[in-house]
């Protein structure tokens, strides 16, 4: 089982001042090695028909409509499956929780992955980078040592390594998928909807943490 996690928005709660409503982590979890290989071949495909940098990353937050609607068109032809956790921060009252970002970032992660109800077992789990090295290292010992077994018993990660997004294509499938989902939780904007529909197929489960 592999599967690639990324973020929408951001872990601070400053949202007067400019945050996020909503911080999401998504996860592209693929069954068959194959179709993780196909699937990317597709979006390195895709990258160079729409006249792209081989090095051009896809990602939500600065792709335009056209972008966005052709790659989550391309990518839902391939047999993957997405969970999501979206973290309304109005609903967060843990004072560590709202006063810590690696705390807020890390229990994120956590809870998506440890609440999957045997959906998630022996994954290979592959996430986007942090600048901050020591907090890489953290973060990895924090999951392993949570995520050591399921609610069956069954351990949920077998390898956990962090990448570059830069240079792996199926994070970036995370991370669009992450976006779709952040905006059409806030409804802050008319296209939510229509991006929503592209991936429907494809969604496993998303838990609204907040509601």
């Amino acid at each position: 089982m592999l599967v690639f996690l990324d973020d929408s928005g951001d872990p601070g709660f400053k949202v007067k001042k400019g945050s996020s409503p909503c911080f999401v982590i998504a996860l592209a979890i693929f069954d068959d090695h194959l179709e993780a290989e196909s699937c990317a071949v597709e979006i390195k495909k895709l990258r160079r028909e729409l006249g792209l940098s081989d090095h051009f990353e896809f990602k939500f937050s600065k792709c335009c409509d056209r972008f966005r609607k052709d790659f989550l068109t391309r990518v839902t032809q391939y047999q993957f499956r997405v969970r999501a956790i979206v973290m309304r921060k109005e609903a967060i009252y843990s004072p560590e929780l709202r006063h810590s970002k690696e705390s807020f970032y890390n229990y994120s992660i956590r809870m998506v992955l440890q609440h999957s109800f045997g959906k998630i077992q022996n994954a290979k789990l592959k996430m986007d980078g942090h600048e901050d090295r020591e907090f890489r290292r953290e973060l990895q010992a924090y999951l392993r040592k949570q995520l050591q077994k399921g609610g069956d018993g069954a351990p949920i990660l077998q390898d956990l390594k962090i990448v570059d997004s830069k240079n792996n294509v199926l994070i970036q499938l995370a991370d669009m998928v992450a976006g779709t989902i952040r905006r059409f939780a806030e409804q802050e904007k008319e296209d939510a909807i229509q991006y929503r529909k592209i991936i429907e197929k494809r969604i496993e489960n998303v838990w609204d943490f907040g509601r």
